[in-house]
């Protein structure tokens, strides 16, 4: 149950037997069902999803006040209460299996409840947001800022006039295809971008555990999911960080099934090869970036897991494969690769904020253009050692782990190179940055960097249990030889330690799925609202702005704090992608006018 396997069913022959004290079942029954992946695989995805977003609905009922902060925190105790009340029962059911079930019903049950968890976990983020937005039919950002450019670009694709720049168009297609079909169409952007952010944020914990789960099995990818998934989910954009947490495991998936392509027929070959390049093509098309910051390091990846050198027998299945995946992915994402070789050398990103101006060699945390009263004096807190924290410590012990005991692993490898390209490409734009006056996006390699570092943690953890169990293992066969064994290991105590395992996870996601909503809760302080005058607003304005907009019968929110008859119309004409002529000079974000000269050695342009 702790090692990494390349099917997550299965396990070694001590796994199997009856545990001590177990309850008797039917012979074969359970074993029967474990014996077909597919279904089983089909019931976890079934249980996360459904999981996620079945706590989102039961959320949304909640009835509070969320402008005033006294409502804010009665929500989020609502929605703790409401995690207890679903949660505790799954994990009694799975501390019950553990030490009453045979193993083959507690292997079951384990896949289950730790699909449910994932589903949880981020359905317990979206039942937040729900709550933030209660009373407002309008999604996190109104129709201000990245919202009211995707609103725009929706508009923009029903009419007819296709897709600026190089933007993916996965998911304003999708949010102009949802605001036709519920809400008219154009004029009907900002309500259906409610639906999408509450949907999307619901299905990451689901996607990142599945995905997860082509690889390791059922606990630890619920331990690499749940932390990523709700560190990483941004509500008012949730569908760009699904893909960097989706696109590593199948990388890693990919690059397996290239190793192992001379094992298959020609058939299989390239329906698997096919199966990966439509993935790949779909998943680029809904957010590009992260193919970007990977690409050179897994093509020098890929480029030496091919067995040149090994004749055609074993070259021809793995260069079929390759070529399979890659003309797929090429004919899936060719709308947006047109645009990229059309308009990518015009492409110039000069916007910067709060992690532009701070050391790039911190990756540990984030700060958005939501930044509140935070600058580059105070922001990153400095660590005791060297400032770095504990934090950044515990995770480069994984990575050392990791790197020492399971090199071999090509999920090792795959985030290994992820890791190292993201990072070299992060330093190239920035060390430009002065001289050329574009940022090219390079703050967001802190994500996938921090992602990769986690990953690494988690297996270098995953290694060592499973070193250990394989000793110990080791240590009760020689007792049992010569003598009695100092130290023993039985199946149901391993699945015990899981179970507990499980519940700690769990615990912890809703601590966190709390600190993230929290976050996201409209903003209470007057000084940080953008009637203040001030540069400096917190990630709460998103959702406020949502709560002065009309909703669609025409009546103002339920608390628009504007007052009842006083809330802001819907711009039909909305068009904000296009922001005019590139002037060749950085917007600086986040820094007041007086200071544009010291932090971006020019004078504000107004």
């Amino acid at each position: 149950m702790t090692d990494l396997a390349t099917s997550p069913v299965g396990g070694s022959e001590a796994e199997h037997r009856q545990p001590e004290g177990a309850s008797a079942t039917r012979p074969g029954r359970m074993d029967g069902l474990l014996a077909r992946p597919w279904a089983v695989r089909s019931a976890e995805a079934l249980v996360s999803i459904a999981a996620a977003f079945a706590f989102t609905l039961l959320c949304s009922r909640i009835d509070v006040n969320p402008l005033n902060r006294v409502g804010q925190v009665s929500g989020l105790a609502m929605l703790q209460k409401y995690a207890a009340v679903v949660g505790l029962p799954v994990l009694a059911v799975l501390l019950y299996a553990a030490y009453r079930g045979t193993l083959a019903r507690y292997q079951l049950v384990q896949r289950l409840v730790c699909a449910a968890v994932a589903g949880l976990a981020t359905g317990a983020v979206a039942g937040g947001i729900a709550v933030a937005l209660h009373g407002t039919q309008w999604g996190l950002g109104g129709q201000e800022g990245d919202p009211g450019n995707l609103i725009g670009m929706a508009n923009d694709m029903l009419r007819g006039q296709g897709l600026p720049g190089v933007y993916p168009p996965g998911f304003p297609g999708v949010l102009a295809i949802w605001s036709k079909l519920f809400y008219g169409g154009i004029g009907g952007g900002g309500y259906a971008m409610k639906d999408l952010q509450l949907i999307f944020s619901a299905l990451v914990g689901p996607m990142a555990y599945l995905s997860w789960r082509l690889l390791l099995r059922p606990f630890w990818a619920l331990l690499v999911a749940v932390p990523a998934a709700i560190l990483f989910l941004d509500p008012i954009r949730p569908y760009s960080h699904v893909t960097m947490l989706v696109m590593v495991p199948m990388l890693a998936a990919a690059l397996r099934e290239l190793r192992r392509a001379h094992q298959l027929t020609t058939r299989s070959t390239v329906w698997r090869g096919v199966g990966f390049g439509v993935s790949f093509g779909l998943m680029f098309l809904w957010y590009s970036g992260w193919f970007v910051w990977a690409a050179p390091g897994v093509l020098v990846l890929t480029l030496f897991l091919v067995p040149w050198r090994k004749g055609a027998a074993r070259l021809k299945p793995v260069l079929l494969f390759l070529g399979a995946t890659l003309v797929s992915a090429a004919v899936v994402g060719a709308p947006l690769l047109y645009q990229l070789v059309r308009l990518g050398a015009e492409a110039k990103d000069r916007y910067a904020y709060l992690s532009v101006y701070i050391d790039p060699a911190y990756v540990m945390g984030w700060a958005s253009d939501r930044a509140g009263d935070l600058t580059y004096h105070d922001f990153p807190w400095r660590g005791e050692l060297a400032g770095q924290s504990a934090y950044t410590l515990l995770l480069l012990a994984g990575v050392a782990l990791a790197l020492g005991l399971g090199l071999r692993s090509i999920v090792v490898r795959t985030t290994a190179v992820t890791l190292v390209s993201a990072w070299l490409l992060r330093y190239w734009f920035a060390s430009h940055l002065a001289q050329a006056k574009a940022v090219q996006l390079y703050p967001r390699t802190t994500w996938i960097i921090l992602y990769a570092l986690m990953i690494l943690a988690v297996l270098g953890l995953m290694f060592v249990v499973q070193r250990g169990t394989a000793w110990l293992r080791t240590v009760q066969r020689v007792g049992t030889d010569g003598g009695p064994a100092p130290l023993t290991l039985r199946p149901e105590v391993t699945g015990r330690l899981v179970a507990g395992a499980v519940c700690a996870v769990a615990l912890f996601a809703t601590m966190a799925a709390s600190w993230s909503v929290d976050r996201y809760m409209p903003t209470t302080d007057p000084k940080l609202l953008p009637s203040s005058g001030g540069q400096n607003v917190d990630m709460g304005i998103d959702a406020w702005r949502a709560h002065i907009l009309v909703n669609r019968d025409g009546k103002c929110p339920k608390f628009d704090p504007a007052g009842p008859h006083d809330c802001a119309p819907v711009n039909k004409g909305l068009k904000e992608y296009n922001n005019g002529p590139d002037k060749g000079q950085l917007w600086c974000s986040n820094v007041p006018g007086d200071a544009w000269a010291l932090v971006c050695g020019t004078k504000r342009p107004w």
